[in-house]
């Protein structure tokens, strides 16, 4: 029995180092104009790099050379999946598109149209159903001015936002979409996120798996919790901002330090709260950084209500596999042969998948 608790170790570690901590989000800006419709398309880079892979020698390493010849066939993969329709008729962009690759390991492809619709505008993102199926896209329209007039996450069940233009004496009265819509949208995308972010679910595991009962295991869970609660704030006022070649790195460091301290300490160790909270304002920023590095902003609220209720859906996402897998680890170190070496064994497999996630952060990326 428990070789075979090897083995789904082994199996579930494997699996969460080769797609760990995909963020599963773009954005688009559409931002309307009296000579034309203006569109900043904004990936991951490793979603790009699925499709374009830009590593032309495949020695491991993307030069800047490499990325810069790589741009004009990312400006196609993004062109061939986007259609826009004004007033009823399919358009083309005017101008070649302008592909940036910033430092935040981002693609932004920037595109403009001749027209603008008097009556209508509908986006169709074709390109989600080559993503996975669970990527979406936050969409935001917006007037010259830069206000907000409608919003929309996308997927592949329903990649099509529409929007009915008003007229002149009317645009004080645009029907925005509501808080609570946006509110759901991010909910859920936080719990998405969690429930795939096989990086810090290792983390949180590697930190319950000494527990034995209820009072502590909850102990770790708020301490996580309450960190988590004050990188929001940090992020959302501005206070503090860590780019993601910092905070990634870190995130592998901390599972790889759970998971020695797990073995060296044995199954008590002391001032594990304290430990967790420390560790969770670090995750915490991977979890803003999704989102505030991608540009993501609600137009009522900023990037205040994305962070909020991404926040908020990622504790709910950690309780709900917490309140799963806590009453199995409980039971499993009251098994006389796995007990004893549940934690030592489970503790040399979480070291041993982050420092391959910190191999990969640092090294080969």
């Amino acid at each position: 029995m428990f070789s075979r608790l090897i083995a789904v170790i082994f199996l579930l570690t494997y699996a969460g180092l080769s797609i760990a901590h995909d963020p599963g989000l773009s954005s688009a800006d559409l931002r309307l104009k009296k000579q034309g419709v203006d569109i900043k398309i904004t990936f991951a880079l490793q979603d790009i790099e699925a499709f374009v892979p830009m590593d032309s020698d495949g020695d491991a390493d993307v030069t800047a050379a490499e990325q810069e010849a790589a741009k004009p066939r990312i400006a196609a993969w993004v062109l061939q999946g986007v259609q826009l329709t004004l007033d009823g008729q399919i358009v083309q962009p005017n101008t070649a598109a302008v592909v940036t690759l910033d430092d935040k390991n981002n693609a932004s492809i920037e595109f403009q149209y001749p027209q603008t619709p008097s009556q209508q505008l509908q986006l169709q993102a074709n390109f989600l159903n080559k993503l996975p199926a669970v990527h979406k896209q936050f969409v935001t329209l917006k007037n010259e001015a830069g206000q907000g007039i409608s919003e929309k996450m996308l997927s592949q069940q329903d990649s099509l936002i529409t929007l009915a233009i008003p007229s002149a004496d009317s645009s004080n009265n645009v029907e925005h979409t509501p808080i609570s819509t946006a509110f759901a949208d991010f909910l859920l995308l936080g719990i998405e996120h969690i429930l795939t972010g096989y990086d810090h679910l290792l983390f949180l595991f590697s930190l319950l798996i000494v527990t034995r009962s209820f009072w502590p295991a909850i102990k770790i869970i708020t301490f996580f919790t309450i960190a988590h609660s004050i990188t929001l704030g940090l992020a959302a006022f501005n206070v503090i901002e860590i780019p993601s070649s910092i905070v990634e790195p870190l995130i592998a460091a901390t599972i790889i330090y759970v998971g020695v301290e797990n073995i060296l300490r044995g199954d008590h160790p002391k001032g594990r709260q304290w430990l967790t909270f420390f560790f969770g304002l670090v995750h915490g920023f991977g979890f803003a950084a999704v989102l505030r590095e991608m540009g993501i902003s609600s137009m009522e609220t900023g990037i205040m209500l994305p962070l909020f209720s991404f926040n908020l859906g990622v504790e709910l996402g950690q309780i709900t596999v917490a309140a799963v897998f806590l009453p199995i680890i409980w039971w499993l170190h009251k098994q006389p042969l796995i007990g004893p070496k549940l934690t030592p064994v489970c503790s040399i497999f979480a070291s041993l998948a982050g420092a391959y996630w910190l191999i990969e952060r640092t090294l080969l990326s």
